[in-house]
């Protein structure tokens, strides 16, 4: 083991995931890195979290599960026990890909200017079926505002220092705390991209981010309001339009619609599929 490895602390919120969260706490924990910190945050669930929780216990740093204000607050209070010099978060529905942990140290260990990263990520279904590939661009702000959040949460990255220097999550956003974050980032850093896959979305109707849509375009929406442009209607539809295009060409000529999952990566999604009777719903 390279004891050189900078400490990456992983932060997972959750709330009544029990079906999911076995999953995601083992795709952490396999990443077989030796400088990592893992804590959980759980808002008090009841559906036997607690329980799979205590299982993993001797290979979690941190964890509690009592009541908090929300998943930014959860993610906030995290973070202060945390103490890694590269942080992230993974939602308790989603998983790290095998690999991922060292691929990162060793991005940030190349190019010590860089202060946050992200990869690609897969798109997974409820059970942990592959629905398909998000492979991305390079960083925009202009894209993140005008198109949306196209940066996969939690294969993006960051040095503690820039965490601090931002004045970490805002706990005004519920669902777009990710791109406010990011944002902020942009404006006191560049953001790098490595074409790499390093995480898996569960995509499913009791998400959180599709069940509260609605939600999520209001605060994007004041995300976007920061551009001083985006207060003409007639330019902003313009901007959208423009943005849209943008990326999806952008993609187009890359290449990053055209490439194939790794077959160890179409495995590591077995590992992690949940069974029938546990998945629920």
């Amino acid at each position: 083991m390279n004891s050189t490895l900078p400490k990456i602390s992983i932060v997972t919120c959750s709330y009544q995931q029990a079906n999911f969260i076995d999953a995601t706490i083992r795709s952490v924990l396999e990443q077989d890195y030796p400088a990592l910190e893992y804590i959980v945050m759980d808002g008090g669930s009841t559906d036997g979290t607690v329980d799979i929780l205590q299982r993993h216990n001797d290979q979690i740093d941190y964890w509690v599960s009592q009541p908090d204000d929300g998943q930014t607050d959860a993610l906030n209070k995290g973070f202060m026990h945390s103490s890694g010099g590269i942080m992230g978060w993974l939602c308790s529905d989603d998983l790290l890909l095998p690999g991922a942990l060292h691929t990162v140290a060793t991005f940030f260990e190349a190019h010590p200017d860089v202060e946050a990263v992200y990869g690609d990520a897969l798109w997974i279904d409820r059970s942990g079926q592959l629905i398909r590939q998000k492979r991305e661009i390079p960083f925009s702000r202009f894209l993140l505002r005008y198109d949306h959040n196209y940066v996969p949460q939690p294969s993006m990255f960051w040095r503690r220092s820039l965490f601090n220097r931002v004045g970490g999550l805002d706990p005004r956003f519920d669902l777009a705390m990710d791109a406010d974050l990011w944002d902020r980032f942009s404006k006191a850093t560049r953001i790098a991209h490595i074409p790499v896959l390093l995480s898996c979305m569960r995509y499913y109707p009791e998400q959180k981010t599709r069940a509260l849509h609605t939600t999520g375009r209001t605060e994007h929406t004041e995300i976007q309001s920061r551009s001083r442009l985006s207060h003409f209607a007639p330019l902003r539809s313009v901007l959208q339009w423009l943005a849209r295009g943008s990326r999806l060409f952008a993609k187009l000529a890359t290449g990053r619609y055209a490439l194939s999952v790794p077959g160890p990566i179409l495995g590591a999604l077995e590992r992690f599929r949940i069974p029938d009777e546990a998945r629920g719903g």
